[in-house]
């Protein structure tokens, strides 16, 4: 299983690296997600973390959760996961942070890979991998974007 997702964020990219790092600030910031707890590290350093998400289905939410192993690479401006824990172990995460062509504006990539799961590839990659990780990281990604684009509006006015 495959997905890609990506988003253009009016910022520079040490702002963007610091959202896509800080999880444990994300249900504050993010609707869809109802926590993120580490069990060990912190987003300074990685660590072994959960997260819990809702993927909306009208008239209702499916609950989802994850554990993954976070690992920091400041100097190239990356996130990685592995997940170690639930339905998704395995699979395998990464944020990528580039520049654009503007000097305040980067590409947030989310990939997701899954190369082996438990069950099926066709179920893995129809059913969770579009209907829930695609869905998921999009909504997380165009959140973020509002959140960081905002908080950047104000400091021009301020």
């Amino acid at each position: 299983m495959y997905t890609r997702n990506e988003i253009t964020i009016n910022c520079d990219q040490e702002t963007a690296f610091q959202y896509a790092r800080q999880v444990e600030k994300w249900p504050m910031l993010l609707p869809h997600y109802r926590g993120v707890q580490f069990e060990e590290g912190s987003s300074d350093q990685g660590g072994l973390v959960m997260m819990k998400a809702v993927r909306p289905f009208k008239p209702f939410g499916w609950p989802v959760w994850w554990v993954s192993q976070m690992d920091i690479d400041q100097q190239r401006r990356k996130v990685f996961y592995k997940h170690v824990r639930g339905v998704t172990a395995g699979m395998e995460v990464e944020w990528q942070i580039e520049p654009q062509g503007h000097k305040d504006q980067v590409k947030v990539v989310i990939i997701h890979r899954w190369l082996q799961p438990p069950f099926g590839r066709k179920l893995a990659s129809g059913m969770i991998g579009d209907l829930f990780v695609y869905v998921i990281a999009d909504r997380t990604l165009q959140g973020l974007k509002r959140q960081i684009e905002q908080q950047e509006e104000q400091e021009e006015v301020s």
